[in-house]
This record gives structure tokens, sequence and C-alpha cells, in this order.
């Protein structure tokens, strides 16, 4: 299936038993006016079965698995915008409060949206349920990729400033960061698996620094 430009996020919609794409060049695709981002749905075969045209080129993007909504991040606007998965509609723009918003990880137990940002460098908490910005943390550096570890209450973020930083849930609208892990410079892409307590962090050539996976355990 191809699409028009940038299609580099990507998730699995088992609701659906599909598979979600984010992309740019949506108004050259579509011959609309809306926004220059989308997203494509496809079947379980490979099969485009519609798109959502939405304000700027997607990056990170969450699903509910038990709700109908998806969280997506649109740097270039500022904003979340929350989509209706099944009636592929836009419901509501949250402004973000600092730039280049990119990671996001989702608690949708407890109604809580994790949000990574650039400039400057800070991890966001929004209520999903309000849309409403309720917590806000300093982070080493930017960061591509954060993910959420709902057994332990924590929040894992990489930066490309060589740091993993270790945010520890106080309450719902308290993140306390506990730990900061030192990593490779420009390690700030990764994989969070739950089962295993593990985060395997990917860890770019630089210089004698090769190219290698680390792999984190949570404690």
């Amino acid at each position: 299936m191809k699409f028009p430009d940038d299609a580099d996020n990507i998730r699995y919609d088992a609701r659906g038993k599909g598979v979600i794409v984010g992309y740019a060049g949506a108004k050259q695709l579509r011959k609309r006016q809306e926004g220059t981002g989308g997203l494509g749905f496809l079947d379980a075969n490979g099969k485009k079965t519609g798109d959502i045209v939405i304000d700027a080129h997607p990056e990170s993007f969450q699903l509910e698995e038990a709700g109908t909504r998806l969280f997506v991040n649109v740097p270039d606007k500022n904003e979340i915008e929350v989509i209706d998965a099944v009636k592929r509609t836009v419901l509501a723009r949250w402004p973000v409060s600092f730039q280049s918003n990119f990671p996001m990880a989702l608690d949708e137990t407890h109604y809580r949206l994790f949000v990574g940002c650039w400039m400057p460098p800070r991890l966001l908490v929004f209520d999903t349920a309000t849309g409403k910005e309720v917590a806000s943390g300093e982070i080493a550096g930017p960061t591509d990729d954060l993910f959420y570890d709902a057994r332990r209450g924590r929040v894992y973020v990489l930066t490309s400033q060589g740091f993993l930083d270790v945010f520890q849930e106080k309450d719902l609208d308290h993140y306390e960061r506990i730990a900061r892990y030192p990593t490779p410079p420009h390690t700030q892409t990764g994989l969070f698996v739950p089962e295993w307590g593990k985060v395997f962090a990917a860890a770019q050539q630089q210089g004698e620094q090769s190219a290698e996976v680390r792999v984190y355990q949570a404690h």
C-alpha cells in the first residue's frame, strides 16, 4: 500500500483487526483543504479501508483498547487531535503548552496520556476525560520514545542527551523523577516489553561507540 509521504508511525488495531498508519501529504491525496496529515486504515489483507485527514503530519498516536478513541500528536500545530476510530471523525483538539510533541504513551485505565516535548524538554500528562494538562516534568533532552509501565506506575523516557529518565506516579496528577540512567548519546528510540519489565534502547553508532541494543531491567 502506497501513501503520499512520510509514513513513519504504525499501530495494530485489535478491535478492528487492522493496521493504522500515520502519514503526510493527505491534502495532495484527497484534494481537500482541511489539513496536510492523515491516518490510513488497512484491513488484515492490507487493503485500505479509509483514511482521516488531520491538521498536519502525525507523530506518535495511541489507540484505546476498551474505547474507540485515537490520540494523535500533531507537533506542527502544537496540539493533540482526538479521533473517533470507528466513525473516523475528529472529536477534539487539545492544545499542548510546549513545542515539538513527538512521543506518546497511554494509561487508558486511569485516563492519563503521557506526551514528550522537545522545546523545552518536558514530560506532559493529560487527563483524557477532560483534555486538560494535569502534570509536567523536566526531562534530560529531546525524546522519540517514552513508555508507561502499568504494573509499577512508571514512565520511562529515552532522551538524546544520553539519559533514560524514570518517573514514578505518586498519584494521578503527580509524577516524580526517581532515576536518571546514563545511555550513549542519541539513544532516544526503543521498546518496552511489560511482560519482561525490560526497556530495550537502540544506541546509534557514534565514533568509537558501536551500534547496539542496550537492555534495562525494571525493579
